[in-house]
């Protein structure tokens, strides 16, 4: 993949002397495809809005984003808290920025379900990464979106792409929960895991192995690199007992240390061949392709739900049927028939 150099924006430079200034979208999209950063994530935030005026605005940047033809590799990364991700992508996106390439990371911090707030704290954690001026780093809250991936995390990596980084690495929450949703949104899947800890003491599920195209034991250094070696033994072996991928892959494993920034190029140069193997067979293709249908639908299942849930009359009546179905006055089953019907009859 070669170097992408960096674009400045030019007629439209003033634009971050204008945070409090709304824009059409059109100047907005115009902007961010200069590169202006500022712009950028103003864009991210109106996709990720979840009030109904700003649907709209963000459908127009999206729709000409869309038409900017970008070779990107998208890539994510998950693993359970403690395996090391933040450092990981902090060296792994300096070594590629050192390279001359533009990377974004798109980070998913978790959402409390009791406060509802989130830490945001990727920017503090990849804190070198962060003043590079070939990354973007955008952390944004999960809520309680399944496997701790952001609703509209799809649209933000559209428009980085737009904004001229072909490198999008996605991080998730990693905690245990379905991953599925990630997996479903990029090109390249990535395991980080510890060595000397069970799939049980990490929080894994078997079928996040299954669908990593690699496994990387991380912390190799020190008196763990032994441990890491015999932990990526074994899972060379376990992977021989899963199916073979549909598009000819293999997955690999390897180890590394983040933390001393060793292994980190040959996990670079095993993605590399994955696109280009991928590329070359057609596979890499046809898996947008499906992704693209698959987004589809679940696009149209959350705007229903939004709107239903921003409907004036389904809030009136709402509380009054949860007090029903506490009350066993009603089934769950017959509230919800009767508040689509009301939706239906509001819309």
């Amino acid at each position: 993949m070669k170097p992408i150099k960096n674009t400045d924006s030019t007629h439209i430079s003033d634009i971050r002397k204008k945070r409090k200034v709304a824009l059409d979208p059109k100047t907005l999209a115009d902007a961010l495809q200069q590169g202006d950063k500022t712009a950028l994530g103003r864009a991210i935030t109106l996709v990720e809005s979840n009030h109904q005026k700003h649907y709209g605005q963000a459908n127009a940047i999206i729709k000409q984003c869309l038409k900017h033809k970008n070779k990107s590799i998208r890539i994510g990364i998950t693993g359970v808290p403690g395996v090391g991700k933040s450092t990981f992508i902090e060296t792994l996106g300096r070594s590629l920025t050192s390279a001359g390439h533009k990377i974004a990371v798109l980070t998913v911090d978790p959402t409390s379900t009791q406060s509802k707030g989130s830490i945001l704290g990727d920017k503090t954690r990849m804190e070198t990464l962060a003043k590079d001026s070939n990354a973007f780093i955008r952390p944004s809250p999960s809520g309680l979106s399944l496997g701790g991936v952001a609703r509209k995390t799809r649209e933000s990596i559209v428009l980085c792409e737009a904004a001229g980084y072909p490198i999008i690495l996605v991080e998730t929450v990693g905690v245990g929960q379905n991953e599925t949703t990630v997996h479903g949104m990029v090109d390249f899947f990535l395991l980080l895991k510890l060595a000397g800890a069970g799939d049980e003491l990490q929080g894994i599920k078997r079928g996040i192995v299954e669908m990593a195209d690699a496994i990387v034991i991380n912390k190799a250094d020190g008196d763990n690199r032994q441990k890491a070696e015999a932990a990526k033994a074994e899972f060379k072996n376990a992977l021989q007992l899963y199916p073979p991928k549909e598009n000819g892959w293999i997955p690999k494993v390897l180890s590394c240390s983040a933390l001393k920034n060793e292994g980190i190029t040959e996990i670079w140069t095993m993605i590399e061949q994955y696109v280009k193997d991928t590329r070359k067979s057609g596979a890499f293709e046809e898996k947008r392709k499906q992704q693209n249908e698959k987004w589809l639908y679940e696009a149209i299942e959350e705007r229903l739900k939004s709107d239903f849930f921003q409907t004036g009359e389904i809030n009136k009546n709402l509380k009054k049927y949860t007090e029903m179905i506490t009350a066993k006055e009603i089934s769950p089953f017959q509230a919800a028939e009767e508040l689509i019907s009301i939706f239906k009859t509001s819309s």
